[in-house]
């Protein structure tokens, strides 16, 4: 990406984050849900996700919890065991052999390509 399409992108992302705050006032407590439940609720992400889609009551982030060490959790369970660990694993290689021949008594070369 070249500085000219990443300053605009750049501006965007800021404005957007300073929409995000906490929408609850207790949603951090000393005795909430911490980093095992964190990381549980990010290894289950993808499913809990699937079902809040469809039961209101069900949530893919446990409110309250208490904080940092349950944010970290959950990171490590969605990135590390969980949906993002997966992705990624498929390498492609190819191979391109291109031969070129001249045409007797001409100018003219010929580009011959295979693919392996």
């Amino acid at each position: 990406m070249t500085a000219a399409r990443a300053l605009p992108a750049l501006g965007l992302l800021v404005t957007l984050s300073a929409c995000a705050r906490q929408t609850l006032a207790g949603a951090v407590a000393a005795d909430a849900p911490g980093f095992l439940r964190g990381l549980w609720d990010g290894f289950i992400f993808i499913w809990s996700w699937l079902v809040s889609l469809f039961v209101p009551e069900v949530a893919v982030y446990q409110v309250p919890n208490n904080g940092g060490w349950y944010d970290f959790g959950y990171f490590l369970g969605i990135v590390v065991f969980g949906a993002g660990a997966r992705g990624g694993t498929r390498i492609v290689y190819r191979t391109r052999t291109i031969r070129e021949r001249e045409v007797a008594g001409s100018h003219r070369v010929i580009r011959e390509e295979d693919e392996a």
